[in-house]
């Protein structure tokens, strides 16, 4: 029987690591008075990742974007972006952008966007503040209206329906493995969501599965959106805030404060409408 304190902390059975030796302070960022000093505030952001991060004529755009300007603004500085494209995991992201740096080339960022808040997962990354959740992000169904006169379909319908995902995401594995693999032949993969809800609204596919934020910016005409339950699928919904590097919690503050701010004002909702978007809000 697993112990009662195993079960309600999710960091008890955790040795704590070395603390990290850095080399230079210039590897690890700065501290929130050097930001405010110099003027500007670096953000690591995925790129070719709308409604998120993107880049359009060479200016950033999507809802991270703003939401990053809402914090320098309220910081007093300038934003400034380094787009990356996704590493192997998770924690290789946050290595890469926040607390070592890139193999290569490049430096770290003050803050990087769009990371999932887990509380086992945070104890195990030491070298990261998890702070700053800004909304919760959640799995659903986008389908032809066409196709689906009565109403939205449920992963059973895929037995014989074709449904677009992007491949390797949690929808496709989710699908790929339900009932024992039943619903594989519906399943058609794509290289990313933009493509694969570009192929619902062509008519290639009846229905496409993701994250709701990237099917409402992706649906076109005759295309609905909903969210049944998703039977077998242990987490449907996940909550993404910011990371900061540990050695300055102040920054990682001060961010904070300002997404708790404009969370309460409404500022955030405001810049998920001006997308098209429904903000779902973060549990904090």
């Amino acid at each position: 029987m697993a112990s009662p304190v195993l079960a309600s902390d999710p960091c008890a059975d955790y040795t704590p690591q070395a603390r990290p030796q850095n080399a230079s302070r210039d590897i690890v960022g700065q501290d929130l008075d050097q930001i405010m000093e110099r003027g500007f505030i670096t953000f690591a952001v995925y790129e070719d990742y709308p409604p998120y991060s993107w880049q359009e004529d060479g200016q950033p755009r999507g809802v991270d974007i703003d939401i990053a300007q809402l914090i320098a603004d309220d910081i007093g500085v300038e934003p400034r972006f380094t787009f990356f494209s996704a590493g192997e995991n998770l924690e290789a992201d946050l290595r890469y952008h926040i607390w070592q740096g890139p193999l290569i080339d490049g430096k770290v960022s003050n803050v990087m966007m769009r990371v999932p808040y887990d509380s086992a997962f945070n104890c195990r990354v030491e070298q990261v503040v998890f702070t700053g959740q800004y909304m919760t992000e959640s799995i659903a169904i986008a389908y032809s209206d066409a196709e689906y006169p009565d109403g939205g379909p449920v992963p059973a319908y895929f037995r014989f329906d074709t449904v677009a995902v992007e491949n390797d995401s949690i929808a496709d594995f989710y699908l790929t493995s339900f009932a024992g693999g039943q619903l594989a032949k519906g399943v058609r993969r794509y290289p990313t969501m933009q493509a694969a809800m570009k192929a619902l609204n062509d008519g290639e596919v009846m229905a496409a599965m993701g994250p709701l934020a990237q099917l409402e910016f992706g649906a076109g005409e005759g295309v609905s959106i909903h969210q049944p339950p998703l039977p077998g699928l242990a987490k449907s919904k996940w909550t993404l805030g910011i990371g900061s590097h540990f050695a300055y919690r102040g920054l990682s503050y001060s961010v904070d404060d300002s997404i708790f701010a404009a969370l309460s004002d409404g500022r955030i909702a405001a810049i998920f409408e001006s997308y098209g978007l429904t903000h779902q809000p973060p549990e904090r």
